[in-house]
């Protein structure tokens, strides 16, 4: 009968042991720096105003060759024949 009470005891300790590990998990959550939903969604629109996107011409206009980052870079000749 002593097994059953050690076992007894050692699934309350393993009980015990997750929740305190869980209860450690929620105190980090809470502890996490957080940004409120308004500010963020004014940082978003601030970046989306300010950055331009070369993949929307019809919101920036069309893209000089120079400054388009995704367009071929044409230095010279492109290729030779032999």
């Amino acid at each position: 009968m002593s097994s059953r009470g050690g076992g007894r005891q050692s699934m309350s300790e393993l009980k015990l042991r997750r929740l305190i590990e869980h209860n450690q998990r929620l105190r980090e959550d809470l502890a996490r720096p957080r940004v409120r939903v308004s500010e963020a969604s004014a940082s978003l629109i601030r970046y989306c105003k300010t950055t331009k996107d070369h993949l929307v011409p019809s919101v920036w206009g069309p893209v000089g060759r120079a400054e388009d980052p995704y367009g071929q870079k044409t230095a010279g000749k492109c290729c030779t024949v032999q």
